[in-house]
């Protein structure tokens, strides 16, 4: 059932927007509209001498019209997104799941440990290097001369 509502808004949807393209074409604006691009008479409309005010209520109106489709086509499309993810994604989407830490410790990871440092690595030990016989060390005191 929902496709078939997001199918039909959808159809909708594309109608409007035809009709709002064609409603702006066909008004009158500073240049002269569209009908003074074809060489139509400035004063003369298709429709008659007050068109105008009626092209710009139809607009309006179309415009709205346009705004609740999108909006609702938008909504659609995210509740049949979520439907096809599953329940798991549904339960994530809407925040009623919050994750939850283990209960059992994760092997090789001491218990009393905490989360924090489980991410964190040792630097290994520096090892120190001894010097040849016969050379200061730079890292012993001070050496006395015989």
């Amino acid at each position: 059932m929902l496709d078939f509502f997001f199918y039909l808004t959808m159809v909708l949807f594309l109608v409007v927007c035809v009709f709002l393209v064609l409603l702006v074409l066909i008004q009158k604006g500073r240049g002269g509209g569209l009908a003074s691009a074809f060489g139509g008479a400035g004063g003369n409309t298709a429709f008659g001498s007050k068109t105008g005010d009626v092209l710009t209520w139809a607009t309006s109106i179309l415009f709205g019209v346009f705004l609740v489709l999108a909006v609702a086509l938008n909504l659609l499309a995210t509740q049949k997104h979520l439907n096809r993810l599953g329940p798991a994604a549904v339960a994530g989407a809407t925040g009623s799941s919050l994750p939850q830490p283990p209960s059992t410790p994760e092997p090789g990871i001491p218990p009393d440990r905490d989360r924090a440092d489980r991410g964190a690595t040792t630097a290994p030990a520096e090892t120190a290097v001894d010097a040849p016989a016969g050379t200061p060390s730079s890292t012993s005191g001070p050496t006395t001369q015989p």
